[in-house]
């Protein structure tokens, strides 16, 4: 049995996308251990002076709209009073123990998957100030609400030890945890690294939209990344950027990468970037290499 709870405030205005969006993201965590959800509850804080029951009916029928698309029982959950809104859901999954993925499970030659673009941290940011154009909010949120699924059909077939879904701490973050608690090093490759949209770079470098928990990311793993100087301060933010239901970050075996690359294929919602490497650990060099 795995478990997980996760929420957060609304990142959209409309209430039934953000019901989605935040179990899209709850339900990730399960898929990341290789987990199969079977049952999930609602996490729920609402200031009710302020939000109508009709808006709070939205968000759980977004929620529950995809804790069904997961072929999850919905088992209630809980609601409080609270001067902002949160939801989200906390989920119950089964997992056979041999096959359960885990951040710790890396081994030198695997191959980096990631299963969605990043930029979602930067896009929710520009959408606060307006200044993101409404194609790109949609390509985003479609994004945000595309469920992990194929972690569980990956870990059911034995394919892959090692992954985690790349959320708050953004790409470099999650990695770097991985690495640390795999005793590896990583080399990422910036060329094969899928962003939402060109326009992400652009609201960086002439918007300076950079969200204060991508700053700190950034801070925060640049002292265990080796950069190669070719590297723009925008990729180096996009990297760190704070991810709201993101992909997960797989490390595939190279007898593998065919195999899981095909489970990929057969769900057309995610992406199936080849992004790096997993290497054996080094004292002397960096952590992460990003070229």
């Amino acid at each position: 049995m795995v478990q997980t709870v996760d929420f957060f405030t609304p990142i959209v205005d409309d209430p039934y996308i953000y019901g989605q969006i935040a179990a899209t993201n709850s339900l990730s965590d399960i898929y990341a251990m290789g987990g199969r959800p079977v049952t999930a509850m609602n996490v729920v804080g609402m200031p009710e002076d302020v939000i109508g029951l009709d808006v709070i009916h939205e968000i759980l029928r977004g929620g529950a709209d995809k804790v069904l698309e997961a072929e999850c029982a919905l088992a209630g959950g809980h609601s409080i009073k609270n001067p902002e809104p949160i939801y989200g859901l906390s989920v119950t999954g089964l997992v056979d123990p041999s096959r359960m993925i885990t951040n710790a499970g890396a081994k030198p030659g695997d191959v980096l998957i990631l299963t969605k673009p990043l930029g979602t941290g930067i896009i929710t940011t520009g959408v606060k100030r307006g200044i993101t154009s409404g194609e790109i909010v949609m390509r985003a949120i479609d994004i945000m609400s595309r469920l992990n699924t194929p972690g569980k059909k990956i870990a059911e077939r034995g394919l892959v030890k090692c992954a985690t879904d790349v959320t708050g701490f953004g790409l470099l973050g999650h990695l770097i945890s991985l690495c640390k608690s795999s005793k590896t090093r990583a080399i990422l490759h910036t060329a094969n690294i899928p962003v939402i949209d060109p326009e992400v770079t652009r609201l960086i470098e002439e918007e300076d939209c950079v969200p204060g928990g991508s700053h700190e990311n950034f801070k925060t793993a640049d002292k265990n990344v080796g950069w190669a100087e070719i590297i723009p301060q925008s990729m180096k933010y996009i990297l760190s950027d704070a991810q709201t239901s993101g992909g997960l970050l797989l490390c595939v075996p190279e007898e593998n990468v065919s195999e899981v690359m095909a489970i990929l294929d057969d769900d057309a919602s995610l992406t199936r970037a080849m992004i790096g490497r997993i290497l054996t650990a080094d004292e002397v060099g960096p952590l992460i290499t990003v070229v």
